[in-house]
C-alpha cells in the first residue's frame, strides 16, 4: 500500500504505467523484464512490501543506505523531534548541528581536521576532487577500471565510461583509469603525470566487490606520497561498520587525505554526505568558505539524523551484533558453496560486504530473480553481472540471518543451468 491521501493511483499497474509515461520508461520496463516488477509500498526494519503485498528481506539496502533498517524507529523519532524546532537551515551560517556532526566525524578519523558537507555521495566526491585540485594545483585524477563514484560532473568522470560517455562527460585527458591490484600500472601513471589525487572505493561496489590484495592500498598511498598526489578514500558504500570497522580503510593501516561518506549516514531518512579532510586539503575553507556552496548540504535536519546514525552504529551492542552476523554469513555461505560450488564460483567477503560470484558472465541475474520470488531482494553488480551484491543489514537478528541463508541456497539451487550438479 501507499499513502492514499498523497497519490491518486488505483493500484500497482497504474503506478507502473504512470512511471513509464512520466518518469523513467527504460528503467521501469527493465525491472519488469528482469522479473522484478517491484513497486515498494510499506517498509519497516529490513522488510520491503511490494504494492501487491509481496514481502522481501532487503539485502541490497541501496548500497548501505538502510544499514540500520528501513524507517529505523530511533531515526524516525530523531527526525520528528528535530522538525518541531528546525528545518534545513541556511547553508551560509553556522549551526549547532553542523558543528556537532563535524566534531563527531573528526573524532572517528585521526589526522583529519575539517569537514565539508554535500547532499549525496556524488556531490561529496565532486567536492573531494575540487579540494584535491586546490591543495595540489594539479588537475589529473586516477581511479580504477570499472570504478563507480556517482553521477554528478566530476564523480561520473572518475567512473566507468558506461555512465560518462552518454552525457559527453568522459575526460580521458584529466581522468585516467588503471586496473585494480595492478600496482605497476598505478606507479607508472603516478610517476609520469602530475596527478592531483587517486580516488579509490576501499572495496569497489558496483564492480562486484573485488577485494584489494594485501598490501595494495598501502602501496598506492605510498606512491601518492612519493609523487605528491593525494589519496581519496570513497567510503560511501564501505563505511559505517559494514566491514566490522567504522571505516573500511582502517583495516589497511593508513589514513587517507580525504575520506568521503554518505548513503548510510542519512539512515535512509534524510540525505546527507560529508568529506573529512586533512588541514592541507581543507585550507580552502580558510581562504574562501564561499568557494563551494550547496543549498541543502549539511542541512540541520540531516545533521540531526546523521548524529543519531553514528551513535547507533558505534554502540557496543551494534558492534557485537555485526561480529556475530559476519561469522554467521561466513560459515553459512561457505557451506552453501561446498554444496553448489559448480555454480557459486566464489565468495568475496569483508565483513557484511559480500559479493557472490557465479560461473556465468551474467549469472547473478537469474539468482536475483529466484531470490525475488523467494522473498529476498539483492541486486546484480552493474559493472560485473556475474556477481550478486549481497549486503545484509547491521542489526539483523540470528533468525533473520538463518532465514536469508536458507532462501539464498534455495535460489542458487533453482537458478543453476541445466546439467549442473552439486560440488563434490
Amino acid at each position: 500500500m501507499t499513502h492514499p491521501s498523497l497519490y491518486h493511483y488505483a493500484d500497482k499497474a497504474d503506478v507502473l504505467a504512470a512511471c513509464e509515461r512520466y518518469w523513467n520508461p527504460h528503467k521501469t520496463r527493465f525491472w519488469q523484464q528482469a522479473g522484478v516488477p517491484l513497486v515498494i509500498g510499506e517498509r519497516e526494519d529490513y522488510i520491503l512490501r511490494d504494492m501487491d503485498g509481496h514481502a522481501l528481506i532487503d539485502v541490497h539496502l541501496n548500497g548501505g543506505t538502510y544499514n540500520l533498517g528501513h524507517r529505523n524507529p530511533e531515526l524516525v523519532a530523531t527526525l520528528v523531534d528535530a522538525l518541531q524546532r528546525l528545518d534545513i537551515g541556511n547553508h551560509h551560517f553556522p549551526a549547532p548541528g553542523r558543528a556537532a556532526l563535524a566534531e563527531r566525524l573528526l573524532e572517528t578519523a585521526p589526522g583529519m581536521s575539517r569537514v565539508a558537507y554535500g547532499t549525496s555521495g556524488s556531490e561529496a566526491i565532486d567536492l573531494a576532487i575540487k579540494s584535491a585540485r586546490f591543495a595540489t594545483g594539479r588537475r589529473i585524477v586516477v581511479s580504477i577500471v570499472k570504478a563507480y563514484h556517482g553521477h554528478t560532473g566530476l564523480a561520473v568522470a572518475a567512473g566507468d565510461a558506461r555512465f560518462s560517455r552518454m552525457f559527453l562527460s568522459d575526460r580521458p585527458d584529466e581522468f585516467i583509469q588503471v586496473p585494480l591490484n595492478d600496482i605497476e600500472s598505478m606507479a607508472r601513471v603516478l610517476r609520469s603525470h602530475d596527478v592531483a589525487a587517486v580516488i579509490m572505493e576501499t572495496i569497489p561496489a558496483t564492480y562486484g566487490f573485488p577485494m584489494p590484495v594485501p598490501g595494495y592500498l598501502p602501496e598506492v598511498k605510498r606512491l601518492c606520497e612519493e609523487t605528491g598526489a593525494l589519496y581519496i578514500a570513497d567510503e560511501v558504500q564501505t563505511g559505517l561498520m559494514r566491514t566490522g570497522r567504522l571505516w573500511a580503510i582502517e583495516k589497511h593501516g593508513f589514513s587517507p587525505d580525504i575520506l568521503v561518506t554518505s548513503k548510510g549516514l542519512g539512515g535512509g531518512i534524510y540525505p546527507i554526505g560529508a568529506l573529512l579532510m586533512t588541514a592541507r586539503v581543507g585550507a580552502w575553507l580558510e581562504r574562501d568558505g564561499f568557494a563551494h556552496m550547496s543549498t541543502f548540504a549539511g542541512s540541520e535536519l540531516g545533521c540531526a539524523v546523521a548524529l543519531k546514525v553514528l551513535e547507533i552504529t558505534r554502540r557496543d551492542s551494534t558492534r557485537e551484533n555485526i561480529a556475530r552476523n559476519i561469522r554467521a554469513f561466513e560459515q553459512g555461505l561457505a557451506e552453501i558453496r561446498q554444496r553448489h560450488g559448480d555454480w557459486l564460483k566464489g565468495i568475496r567477503q569483508d565483513g557484511l560486504i559480500i559479493g557472490l560470484e557465479f560461473a556465468d558472465a551474467e549469472g547473478a541475474k537469474p539468482v536475483m530473480r529466484e531470490l525475488y520470488q523467494r522473498g529476498v531482494w539483492a541486486i546484480f553488480s552493474t559493472l560485473d553481472p556475474s556477481v550478486l551484491q549481497f549486503k545484509p543489514g547491521l542489526l539483523l537478528g540470528a533468525g533473520q540471518v538463518a532465514d536469508i541463508l536458507a532462501r539464498t541456497e534455495d535460489a542458487i539451487a533453482a537458478s543453476k543451468p541445466a546439467g549442473a550438479g552439486c560440488a563434490r
